[in-house]
């Protein structure tokens, strides 16, 4: 898992939810318009792996496997 993956994996439980937004995921990246760019393929990864899926419009949510890579 890339660093910036692992980032967005660990949004959702830095802020205690199982389901985010797109432009919430967007501030793994901070402030730089490239690294925003990123997170796109980072979500993407995620979802590959299990770890995310998609839900209705711009939200994704943390699966069970999501989940359990948080507490690891």
């Amino acid at each position: 898992m890339t660093p910036l993956a692992l980032r967005v994996l660990r949004l959702f439980g830095e802020m205690g939810e199982e389901r985010l937004d797109l432009h919430v995921l967007f501030e793994a990246a901070g402030n730089e318009p490239d690294e925003r760019l990123r997170v796109l393929d980072a979500v993407e990864e995620l979802v590959r792996a299990g770890m995310l899926g998609a839900s209705s419009g711009d939200f994704y949510v943390l699966t069970e496997k999501g989940k359990g890579e948080i507490r690891a």
